[in-house]
């Protein structure tokens, strides 16, 4: 497998790995836009992150844990808000792949891969990459060196800038996708420049310390994985060889971060908890997970041994060991009441032992506690559908907050919960949802029209399923249009 260099489009910053050592390499997509400058309106930012986010649905396993999802969340939320432009709007997710990547594209969105987040040694490890994708954002790299957007859709710009992801991972997807946009004429411009890397490390260094991070991280960090690329020997890509993680550019964060007074910044019990999560779900061999585990949980503070015994909980019920899991997690509960997480994986257990009726009294115990956890919402919905609990499951998934109703797990959901409950029309419907939400128009444009078919319709569904099929129909035939 062969190592692809990385490129630049629409700000954005992907870090890939070599096959033989942990390795960034800052990809830069194509900025896209008109060469007289015209600015993108605030609307079709919107529709154009909208839009990329389906279609990287498509192209990459973006995660739907809603515990890892709220805690990516909230670090973005508190790193944006420290920005030199919080208004932006800003939406962070998490995607579920062993390469170190992150990336900054158009709307805002901005993703992590989980095999960044578990490199890193320190929450503001982390943090200073999002800060560095944040500042991408807000400085409008997207918009810097654009040309001929005025004559692209927004279905055609998202699936390019999906193709070139797939690009990134799998060589010959990617290139068979780019193959066909450039078959329909649509020619993009590839930009690299250092000068967006020197002023989003610049910007980004400010807007990490703000945040109450350590700054000392950036070039920790960036040190880091400047020291992996010696593993390419003498076969370095042309992009290290122009834009590379260079001696500069860590002696340039590290002089900046030298401005800050020192301190001590420790992690969040979120960021480990995270962490742990993240080890046991893309861990590839559960003996070593759990050892791994058992080697922490004889090590550090009381809070880091707690957090181990998760990690060691987590395997054994990812092994169907439920008794073990349970006595672990109930343990865990009992000693850290507050912590929605250890609860949370105690109610799990239950649920996956098929011991429905106590999964029912510990989720509802729990969002008596915590109203607003939406991770616990999600998982008591999924338990509620398994013991055949569908108009309950209605009431706690429409509880949800806004943020979550547009994620695919939401539709696939509703989807479920209306078969259940015997209204296949409002099933199809949302299965259209999940479809679109997950980038696949061709297959919600079916689920509506089988939606169609369903007796009994009310006035107001029919009329939700023919606009819906409309709009369906037009972004389809777009798209078909320019290939």
């Amino acid at each position: 497998m062969r190592s692809i260099p990385c490129l630049l489009a629409l700000g954005l910053s992907l870090f890939c790995p070599p096959p033989q050592a942990l390795e960034i390499e800052k990809i830069q997509l194509p900025d896209m836009g008109d060469s007289a400058g015209a600015i993108i309106s605030p609307l079709q930012e919107k529709e154009f992150g909208e839009a990329f986010f389906r279609n990287l649905h498509r192209q990459a396993e973006i995660n739907q844990d809603v515990e890892i999802q709220q805690y990516i969340e909230n670090i973005g939320r508190q790193l944006a808000s420290h920005s030199d432009t919080p208004s932006n709007p800003f939406h962070f997710f998490v995607v579920m792949d062993q390469n170190i990547n992150a990336f900054a594209g158009p709307g805002g969105y901005i993703g992590v891969n989980s095999g960044l987040i578990l490199l890193t040694e320190a929450e503001s490890e982390l943090a200073s990459v999002m800060a560095h994708e944040i500042a991408h954002v807000t400085q409008r790299h997207l918009y810097r060196s654009i040309e001929k957007a005025s004559k692209l859709s927004i279905p055609t710009v998202a699936a390019t800038l999906a193709a070139i992801l797939i690009g990134t991972q799998s060589p010959n997807m990617g290139q068979a996708a780019l193959m066909a946009i450039q078959a329909g004429n649509i020619q993009f411009q590839i930009d690299f420049t250092r000068d967006h890397e020197k002023e989003a490390d610049r910007v980004g260094m400010q807007t990490l310390a703000e945040s109450n991070f350590d700054p000392r991280a950036m070039p920790a960090f960036f040190e880091k994985l400047q020291q992996s690329t010696r593993y390419y020997g003498k076969g370095v890509p042309e992009f290290l060889r122009t834009h590379p993680v260079s001696e500069n550019r860590v002696a340039d964060t590290r002089g900046r971060a030298e401005i800050y007074p020192y301190r001590q910044y420790p992690d969040s019990l979120a960021y480990q908890l995270t962490k742990a999560k993240l080890a046991v779900v893309t861990a590839k061999d559960p003996k070593a997970a759990m050892q791994h585990f058992a080697t922490l949980e004889m090590q550090g503070t009381s809070e880091q041994r707690a957090v181990a015994r998760y990690g060691m909980g987590l395997v054994q019920l990812q092994n169907l060991q439920f008794a073990a899991a349970s006595q672990i997690f109930q343990q865990l509960a009992e000693q850290y009441p507050n912590q929605p997480q250890y609860i949370a994986a105690l109610a799990r257990t239950a649920s996956e032992s098929h011991d429905y009726e106590k999964a029912g009294k510990l989720y509802e115990a729990a969002l008596a506690r915590f109203p607003n956890n939406d991770a616990l919402k999600i998982e008591y919905t999924r338990s509620l559908l398994k013991g055949s609990r569908a108009e309950r499951a209605k009431q706690v998934l429409q509880s949800l907050s806004d943020g979550q109703k547009d994620q695919p797990f939401y539709y696939e959901l509703l989807a479920q919960i209306f078969a259940d409950l015997k209204q296949p029309g409002e099933s199809h419907r949302y299965t259209a949802e999940y479809y679109y939400a997950s980038g696949d128009t061709e297959s919600a444009i079916m689920q509506i029209r089988l939606a169609k078919q369903q007796p009994d319709l009310s006035f107001q569904l029919q009329a939700i399923l023919n606009e819906r099929l409309n709009f369906f129909l037009s972004e389809e035939e777009t798209r078909r249009a320019e290939r």
